[in-house]
């Protein structure tokens, strides 16, 4: 349902994304609003890795909520405080999407709540 594209005359993309994600025949369409890495109580804990496995857990979440699993996301954005992130970033992605590989864009900027840092924004398609 989603083919990575990776065309031969771009540098190989890291086992982790694709450079392009072809969908054809889609039925939905869910948009992944940021999610942030925040419990339901609203807590938000110390430390990126925990910051990070917590995102990706909520935007599980809202997939599950429409049926759908990580094996949907078509797109994902990832929004980082600060670039010393991107290994761990990265490690805890390919942690949580496997061999699937979607496109993925990683931007260093700031975060709406300064003690969070990151959040996932993501696009699946079913």
């Amino acid at each position: 349902m989603i083919e990575p594209i990776d065309p031969a005359h771009l540098p190989a993309p890291s086992p982790a994304y694709a450079h392009g994600a072809l969908v054809e025949n889609a039925r939905r369409t869910l948009f992944v609003s940021g999610q942030p890495p925040w419990t339901t109580d609203g807590d938000t804990p110390a430390g990126f890795d925990a910051q990070c496995r917590l995102a990706w857990a909520n935007v599980v979440s809202v997939l599950a909520g429409a049926g759908m699993t990580v094996r949907n996301l078509a797109k994902v954005t990832i929004y980082l405080s600060d670039r010393r992130y991107r290994d761990a970033n990265a490690a805890i992605r390919h942690e949580v999407l496997g061999d699937h590989r979607p496109a993925v864009t990683v931007i260093i900027t700031g975060i709406y709540d300064e003690s969070w840092l990151l959040e996932i924004e993501a696009v699946a398609i079913g």
